[in-house]
């Protein structure tokens, strides 16, 4: 399958980035961080996820971000759900699209959401009805779609399995999620290939996690392959708390250059990705894992793409 010349990036720092994190930023924090990401040309951003806050106490202000944030006009506010009770939550707040995860490895299911598999491709598809007739827009990833900490390497026929399962309630987009940050290139080209095939019409995304230092390399893969989009966080931060040692996601920064330096268009300001990067290290008070955020930009590259 032939690379998309325009790539959309969602950013996913203020939900993914931050859920991660030790230091707990205030709201005004985390609605100024949007609006960074706003400034700086994304267009779909994960705000938050509405899951236990005693689970994941960075998430726990989620109603209260959406609550600041500028109406959505040609915005997606993003929200993570994982199971009917979230999606409520998120529909009240005002999230115009969700996002729900299913692990393919039942192991990380049960512990990370606290039901099997099974049970989450159910309450899936129940919501993802709910949205469609709200008039929200709902996508859904496969997560550990390469590798889990529990169960080890992933077999193809299980990701293809979830995603003929998945396609069923007609999503936006199904990604496939590298959630501990295992996967190589080879791999991606194969898993986002097969998954073509098996759910044609499909638009796909990935998700990388830079555990092994292979998130960038996977990204370029992914877009080869076909993919429409790619999930990333400014200045690379984020991770799993229920993936052991995990680290952050690519930087959006730093595939924001790759991207705009192979000829692809992403709509992202280059200078204002780094710029918020920045900001973010001093709200964080310490560096990020991302590589632009210290070299900055090559002299004479691309700093926007329309």
């Amino acid at each position: 399958m032939p690379s998309n010349r325009v790539v959309e990036i969602v950013e996913v720092g203020p939900r993914d980035g931050l859920q991660n994190e030790p230091m707990l930023l205030s709201t005004a924090s985390k609605v100024e961080f949007i609006g960074r990401a706003i400034d700086a040309g994304l267009r779909r951003i994960e705000v938050a996820s509405f899951v236990r806050p005693g689970k994941v106490p960075q998430m726990a202000d989620a109603e209260a971000v959406l609550a600041a944030l500028p109406p959505p006009r040609g915005l997606f506010y993003v929200g993570l759900v994982l199971n009917h009770k979230g999606f409520e939550r998120a529909a009240l707040a005002g999230c115009n699209e969700i996002g729900m995860a299913v692990m393919a490895s039942d192991t990380f299911n049960r512990r990370n959401q606290g039901v099997s598999t099974e049970e989450s491709i159910a309450a899936w598809l129940g919501i993802a009805a709910e949205a469609k007739a709200a008039g929200i827009r709902a996508q859904v990833t496969i997560s550990t779609a390469f590798g889990c900490p529990f169960e080890g390497e992933m077999p193809v026929a299980r990701v293809l399995e979830l995603a003929r399962r998945l396609a069923v309630a007609e999503p936006y987009e199904i990604a496939l999620a590298d959630t501990i940050g295992v996967g190589v290139p080879a791999q991606v080209e194969e898993l986002v290939g097969r998954v073509s095939e098996a759910v044609p019409g499909t638009r796909l995304r990935c998700h990388f996690h830079n555990t092994r230092n292979t998130g960038l390399a996977n990204a370029y893969a992914a877009v080869k392959a076909g993919v429409a989009a790619l999930d990333a966080s400014l200045g690379g931060i984020g991770g799993c708390p229920f993936a052991p040692a995990a680290t952050g996601n690519i930087p959006t920064e730093d595939l924001v250059y790759m991207l705009h330096r192979c000829g692809h268009e992403t709509g992202v300001s280059l200078d204002a990705a780094i710029a918020a990067s920045k900001w973010l290290q001093q709200q964080l008070g310490r560096p990020v894992p991302g590589m632009l955020v210290k070299a900055g930009g090559f002299p004479g590259s691309v700093a926007t793409s329309a």
